[in-house]
């Protein structure tokens, strides 16, 4: 997801898409430690998402960004 995307979403569904990320994020790891991953650059992508949501709620926080 673009940041731009991000930046339209209100405050709890970045919430709820960062927990589900998160989620992914563990499972992917395990999925990484039994061998069964099939692409290991998911987790790059992901974790980068991650950071980017937790960006965008942080500067919502900090006023920096409109919260909607």
């Amino acid at each position: 997801m673009d940041v731009k995307e991000l930046n339209k979403l209100s405050k709890i569904k970045l919430a709820k898409l960062l927990s589900d990320n998160e989620d992914s994020l563990l499972n992917l790891r395990f999925q990484q430690k039994l061998q069964q991953l099939e692409n290991p650059q998911s987790i790059k992508f992901l974790k980068r998402e991650i950071a980017q949501i937790k960006t965008v709620l942080n500067e919502m926080k900090l006023n920096i960004r409109e919260s909607k």
